[in-house]
């Protein structure tokens, strides 16, 4: 079962969409890109899961998190396993953010 849905998502729709993304080259073009792709709820929860990253890295405790988010206790858990144990995205990003001047948090 759990192969059959990482075959799912990473398809050749999944690869073309990923190669669209890196085609934008400010924030005004992904919001645009993302407005027309995903309905504003959409946008929200990847936002959510986004900060809540952001936060368990600064060491945030979970009850602060949920607070700020609204999330979950599950789903923060498994943000933060996914940011701990996962295909290394998460980290990947968030590294470059910290090094990156406009970005610094």
């Amino acid at each position: 079962m759990k192969k059959a849905a990482k075959e799912k998502w990473d398809s050749s729709n999944a690869e073309d969409l990923f190669r669209a993304i890196l085609t934008l080259e400010n924030t005004d073009e992904a919001k645009r890109f993302f407005r027309d792709l995903l309905t504003a709820p959409e946008i929200m929860d990847f936002s959510q899961r986004w900060k809540t990253a952001r936060l368990l890295d600064e060491g945030t405790p979970y009850l602060e998190i949920g607070r700020q988010t609204w999330m979950s206790s599950k789903t923060i858990a498994r943000i933060q396993r996914w940011l701990k144990r996962g295909k290394g995205g998460y980290r990947l990003v968030l590294d470059r953010m910290k090094r990156s001047e406009p970005f610094g948090f």
